[in-house]
């Protein structure tokens, strides 16, 4: 791999490890915009992508690199923060494909994984009623997922909005809590699959001169989800998804 990403100007191998210890103490050290992880460097891989997600700087993007995974374990794997997920026979072209999105802030699944994800959020949708009421969303939230659901960028939905994009980020995360979801992707499909936004009508914004603060309030190692109700699930494109 990284002979692979030697060869292209835009992406720098940062740092190398071959054990546990080493890649968390590398991912705390070391700014990265990617991290790839192999999960044969642990025998509790799941576990071990927590902490090193955990100790991982807030921007860097987490990309598994594993055997073969199943339903449950590729689920699992992107609640727990994994932006993407590969083989070590994935091409040399579509790994660096897969480095750029994932560093972009989409995330990269295989079909069958996107399957596995859409599948396991209709079976939430079976669980429990009026989520939006029993999670008490605020007015915010609502209106910064309601731009997500739209597809739009987190620089857009802060205009909408009238805060920062960063402001915007640390909601999301909020939110991201809240639900018990990962990404955008999981945030637009709990949406859809709950009918989160189902009747939900934004109260017209005050002028800026009378809003209090004018603000919401604010809250690797390779360096190398959305439309109105009812919405249709994201469609890979060429083995990725936009997260």
């Amino acid at each position: 791999m990284a002979k692979i990403f030697a060869a292209e100007s835009d992406l720098e191998v940062v740092a190398q490890t071959e054990s546990l210890p080493q890649t968390l103490n590398a991912v705390a050290a070391i700014a990265a915009d990617v991290i790839l992880f192999e999960t044969g460097l642990s025998s509790t891989p799941a576990e071990a992508v927590s902490e090193v997600a955990r100790r991982a700087p807030q921007r860097a993007k987490l990309v598994l690199v594993a055997q073969r995974t199943g339903e449950e374990e590729t689920v699992d794997y992107l609640r727990r923060g994994v932006q993407g997920i590969l083989t070590r026979a994935i091409s040399a072209d579509l790994l660096v494909r897969c480095v750029r999105r994932v560093a972009a802030g989409e995330t990269w699944l295989d079909k069958q994984s996107v399957n596995w994800v859409i599948q396991a959020y209709r079976a939430q949708a079976l669980q429990g009623t009026a989520p939006r009421q029993q999670l008490r969303l605020s007015e915010k939230e609502m209106l910064i997922i309601s731009g997500v659901t739209q597809g739009l960028k987190n620089k857009d939905i802060a205009r909408e909005v009238g805060t920062t994009e960063q402001v915007v980020k640390n909601y999301l995360r909020k939110i991201y809590d809240k639900l018990q979801v990962a990404d955008r992707l999981e945030l637009a499909l709990y949406s859809m699959n709950h009918r989160l936004l189902e009747g939900y009508v934004p109260e017209p914004r005050r002028p800026a001169h009378t809003a209090a603060g004018g603000q919401l309030p604010a809250s690797t190692a390779p360096a190398t989800t959305s439309a109105p109700a009812p919405p249709e699930p994201p469609k890979p494109d060429n083995g990725s998804i936009d997260g």
